[in-house]
């Protein structure tokens, strides 16, 4: 496997990995307000909210990739 095609590999991977964690992130912030954590609720789910930004990124770069093969 050559670099490009682990660049791609790796996006991929980068952009699941980060679906995995934003939906636990806001498993987390949730229980995080049912025991009156509200500012670390809040907080909680700005982070997954800012993964998902990164995934449109790397959407993006995925994309670029792939239209270069």
């Amino acid at each position: 496997m050559d670099d490009r095609e682990k660049l791609r590999t790796l996006v991929d991977h980068w952009i699941e990995h980060n679906r995995e964690h934003a939906e636990e992130f806001r498993e987390w912030a949730g229980k995080a307000r049912d025991f009156e954590e509200q500012a670390a609720g809040d907080n909680i789910l700005k982070a997954a909210e800012r993964l998902e930004e990164a995934n449109v990124c790397l959407l993006r770069a995925a994309e670029e990739l792939k239209e270069r093969q």
